[in-house]
């Protein structure tokens, strides 16, 4: 994902990473990297993980000192971000549009958003032993890059550009597996076991595992994730020909910033 920036012309001044913790801190070392000019705001989802967030990539208080962070934390003012980086976040969120709708909020005219998210083939290995014994879904369905093209859209994004790839990961036993499944999200199916299930159960899911085991990967266990990429544009806002028209007053400036070859007003 970090690899695509090069292929994109735009060099943000302002930049806001969205909930580094789950989408990788070394990643936004990388960025920090690809653009040391620029202002980076880090959201993240709660207020511990944004004391996590600050004590992992905050400078110490004698380097900020000696030279002020371009890093801030918090909530970034509606259209201030060239970029909004988001890496692993839409498929875990119970209202991915409501979500998309606020990514456009935060970005500026012109600006663009980075993201990935999990495909619908992943963990189908998975998703087969589950429903072999009878359980409830593993986890919910995971939403096309077609659809996830088509909702950019209806946000209000421009130009919106999908892929995808497949991985093969293997892991030496059922704890390493389950150990990192437990970064990767959570389990919004509406059918998903109602409670919490006991050292007996958890047992028998470690054996079932065994099953994801192929005869030529040594005995790892392997399943499969499909990791979906999008980068789409916020464009200047268009408004509908109607009798009577509403525009908010940040879209407006935007407007008229525009007309009048971009000049503040």
């Amino acid at each position: 994902m970090e690899d695509r920036l090069q292929w994109i012309r735009l060099q943000p001044k302002s930049w806001v990473d969205w909930a580094p913790l789950s989408g990788g801190l070394q990643t936004h070392g990388l960025l920090q990297a690809r653009y040391p000019q620029a202002s980076c705001q880090v959201l993240e989802t709660s207020a511990l993980r944004e004391d996590l967030a600050r004590q992992a990539l905050q400078a110490p208080w004698w380097r900020r000192w000696l030279k002020p962070d371009a890093l801030t934390f918090g909530a970034p003012a509606s259209g201030s971000a060239d970029m909004l980086w988001a890496n692993m976040a839409l498929h875990s969120s119970d209202n991915p549009q409501a979500l998309l709708q606020k990514w456009h909020q935060l970005l500026a005219i012109d600006g663009f958003l980075m993201f990935s998210c999990l495909g619908p083939d992943t963990l189908r290995e998975l998703a087969d032993i589950y429903q072999s014994k009878g359980w409830p879904p593993a986890c919910h369905a995971f939403t096309d890059m077609h659809d996830w093209g088509d909702m950019l859209v209806q946000a209000g994004f421009a130009e919106p550009v999908m892929d995808m790839e497949r991985l093969t990961l293997t892991y030496a036993n059922a704890d390493s597996l389950l150990a990192e499944f437990r970064t990767l999200g959570r389990n919004l199916h509406h059918e998903r076991f109602a409670g919490l299930r006991g050292k007996q159960w958890l047992a028998q899911l470690k054996n079932a595992l065994l099953m994801l085991a192929k005869p030529d990967s040594e005995g790892r266990l392997t399943v499969t994730v499909e990791v979906i990429y999008g980068h789409a544009l916020k464009p200047l806002p268009r408004l509908k020909v109607q009798s009577e028209s509403t525009v908010t007053l940040q879209d407006m400036r935007a407007l008229l910033g525009q007309t009048l070859g971009g000049r503040s007003v």
